[in-house]
């Protein structure tokens, strides 16, 4: 089930921000009327292709601040460990220096919600609840828009790691269309010609290319 054209799941959790400050009862909600967001998924503090992620994010912080969107990363780990996780120098695989929002999801339901958990619950044979699968998140991506609904989403596997460029993209051919009312065509960035959804505007877009 996807969860693009519907409200993005509520949930209400304990957050590291700024880097060294732990916030209860976060929420996604205190953006509503006044931000995008790009709420994000990865499977685990202190491992290998996260960090590379999560930098990168910061790294670009500024391109979406410039947009006005909300960067927001989660996984099931505790406030605890997104803490000692935020105080570790890169040089030692850490984070430090990371500011958006790290949300703690222990209890996995964030995930379960947002449908990106790498695996379910189940029953073995003798009645016991038994968990399947990987239980972290998989790289789950989702552009919020102002209004609490999901518009855009990219789900990859755990080794894969995800296209922070792509997601800045996506936030610019949300904006345009909301902006201008055209449509944004196949690899679309900003600055290129976009077309109108119309059958005439779709053929005099077409009309435009040349097909090698």
């Amino acid at each position: 089930m996807s969860l693009i054209g519907k409200k993005a799941p509520v949930f209400s959790a304990t957050a590291v921000v700024n880097g060294n400050e732990v916030v209860e009862n976060f929420s996604l909600e205190q953006y509503i009327g006044k931000k995008d967001v790009i709420f994000f998924f990865y499977p685990l503090d202190f491992t290998f292709v996260c960090p590379t992620e999560i930098l990168a994010f910061q790294e670009k912080i500024a391109e979406f601040e410039k947009r006005n969107v909300q960067i927001v990363g989660c996984s099931i780990d505790s406030e605890f460990s997104h803490l000692a996780w935020l105080r570790t120098a890169l040089k030692d695989g850490g984070i430090k220096g990371v500011k958006y929002p790290l949300v703690a999801d222990l209890s996995k339901t964030i995930s379960e919600n947002y449908e990106v958990l790498a695996g379910e619950y189940d029953m073995d044979d003798e009645g016991n609840s038994v968990f399947k699968g990987a239980p972290v998140a998989y790289r789950g991506t989702f552009l919020i828009d102002k209004n609490g609904v999901v518009r855009h989403s990219v789900i990859n596997d755990l080794p894969l790691g995800r296209n922070i460029d792509e997601a800045l993209r996506m936030v610019d051919a949300l904006h345009y269309f909301e902006e201008h009312g055209e449509v944004c065509p196949a690899n679309w960035k900003e600055g290129d010609v976009a077309m109108k959804p119309t059958t005439e505007g779709v053929a005099e877009y077409l009309g435009k290319l040349e097909v090698k």
